[in-house]
């Protein structure tokens, strides 16, 4: 597609963006000059298309039966005969691609973009033989841990429909909490695979940053984007883990090489006598149920009735990462989210360049219909930005080598820590017009505990810990990166010694959102 040259408007708003100087006798200058670079993009569109993949045929179609919202579109995508997922259900987090199946992530700005490759999860799921069942729906962009500000609708909890089910992996846990699917894989920036995990009684693991491809899925910000399994028990957790981890060669924030680990097998190995470490700035936070505290400690109490052995321990950086989590969150993420259309650019990985083109498109015609959260990663990263030229973020990710030294610090005396995974049970949906006083602390006010972890890419484990005046809350359980298995071992002690996690009673409402 021939590239049109700048006419001389043009060419003095990028003179006055990038404070060049130049007169406008010397862009007239300069005119002729750009007008010849742009061959170079022309021929590389070119060479490009002609070895870009074609989407397959895929069936797909609208929920015919969505009583909480949670798909976003329905298929039955099969994979291998055989396979550690042979006949298991799976439902991927509309921001990660299936081919030929449409993709919004939640957004007005992303509708009607159908991918044309498979992401690397959906490829290795359905080379395990799961059959990928439907796309669930997520938060605008993925940026809440609500579930009211997602486009088309919003996703109820299985618990009690009028509550959010937490987000932004909003329908692949409301989804797994009501048995319409097995399995689901979720997206974490911020907790929201743990997040909605926990308000829905499912179990949500955060990998190791690095440990999951995120190839193929839609992104905030490289160095906090994290996916990974919301099941209903830790074992299929560990098993789906167990096919998604590995190098893939195509994402940067992967190291080169990963041993693989067996984390099934892992949870044979008895977890009593490991020592765990009760994070003592993650109860009593200003936004904190006493309620929802003393149901973690409860939960705390069964690992040691269970043969671990628990202290309290402090990490004040725990209060502090989210200064340096919020600076990612915003500047980070406005200049890669938002100004970089998803994937930015400088560094070496597979992009995604339809998608880039048709968000770049829909983000000018249809911003005014994204969510509250997302404009306010705009207005304040952009700000920061503008008038520091990306200081603070340089801070930021300086300052998160010292967050993760100090729970590193922490983990040499500790197996494990732990601490209330969200600091309250589900609250009530909210309508997109809600006032921001009480938009933003419905969509974000739960992150706190979680958010640090993406900043230090340790994993984390939400369980369910017990009901709080019959809603589900969430203990956390925290180890070292890489060492996702122990995780996974303490999480599977505290399932068996409870005898399983408890499901939602049975959903009343019928006909869904459509």
């Amino acid at each position: 597609m021939a590239i049109p040259p700048p006419d001389a408007a043009r060419l003095a708003a990028l003179n006055e963006h990038y404070a060049f100087g130049l007169s406008e006798a010397e862009l007239a200058e300069f005119g002729p000059a750009v007008a010849a670079t742009l061959a170079s993009s022309e021929r590389v569109e070119e060479l490009y298309r002609a070895s870009a993949p074609q989407a397959p045929q895929r069936e797909w179609s609208e929920p015919a039966d969505n009583p909480l919202g949670g798909w976003y579109v329905t298929t039955s995508v099969t994979g291998a005969a055989e396979g550690p997922l042979a006949g298991r259900t799976v439902a991927l987090k509309d921001n990660i691609s299936l081919a030929g199946v449409p993709m919004t992530n939640g957004s007005a700005t992303v509708e009607g973009f159908v991918p044309s490759r498979d992401a690397t999860v959906a490829t290795r799921l359905l080379a395990a033989g799961a059959t990928i069942t439907g796309k669930a729906m997520c938060e605008d962009l993925c940026f809440s841990g609500g579930s009211f500000t997602s486009r088309p609708w919003p996703v109820g909890n299985p618990w009690d429909p009028t509550r959010i089910s937490g987000g932004s992996s909003s329908g692949s846990a409301a989804l797994v909490g009501s048995g319409a699917v097995d399995m689901a894989v979720g997206g974490d920036q911020g907790g929201s695979i743990r997040m909605p995990s926990a308000f829905s009684g499912t179990v949500g693991h955060k990998p190791t940053h690095g440990l999951v491809p995120y190839t193929g899925a839609f992104p905030i910000e490289a160095t906090i984007d994290h996916l990974g399994p919301i099941t209903r028990t830790v074992s299929d957790a560990a098993l789906m883990l167990g096919v998604i981890a590995g190098v893939d060669g195509l994402d940067v924030r992967q190291p080169t090489e990963l041993e693989p680990v067996d984390y099934l097998a892992a949870l044979e190995t008895s977890a009593g006598g490991l020592r765990v470490g009760i994070v003592t700035e993650g109860f009593a936070r200003p936004e904190s149920d006493p309620a929802v505290d003393e149901a973690v400690r409860a939960a705390i109490g069964t690992l040691t009735d269970a043969g671990l052995v628990a202290e309290e321990v402090s990490i004040p950086w725990h209060l502090d990462a989210m200064a340096v989590w919020n600076v990612i969150g915003t500047e980070g993420a406005a200049h890669q989210m938002i100004d970089g259309n998803a994937y930015g650019m400088n560094y070496p990985g597979l992009y995604d360049p339809e998608l880039i083109a048709h968000y770049h498109r829909g983000r000018h015609a249809r911003g005014s219909e994204l969510s509250k959260t997302v404009k306010l990663v705009g207005l304040s990263g952009g700000y920061t930005f503008a008038h520091a030229g990306g200081a603070y973020y340089g801070m930021a990710r300086n300052l998160a080598f010292e967050v993760r030294a100090a729970y590193d610090a922490a983990l040499t005396g500790y197996d494990v820590l732990v601490m209330p995974t969200v600091p309250y049970t589900a609250p009530e949906l909210l309508g997109l017009d809600a006032d921001l006083d009480s938009y933003l602390p419905t969509a974000l006010g739960m992150i706190g505990n979680c958010a640090p972890f993406d900043v230090s890419g340790h994993p984390a484990a939400s369980v369910p810990a017990g009901l709080v005046n019959g809603l589900p809350t969430g203990l956390m359980i925290v180890g070292r990166r890489f060492d996702d298995a122990t995780v996974l071992r303490v999480a599977h002690t505290f399932e068996q010694a409870v005898g399983g996690f408890p499901a939602p009673p049975a959903l009343t409402t019928v006909g869904g959102r459509q």
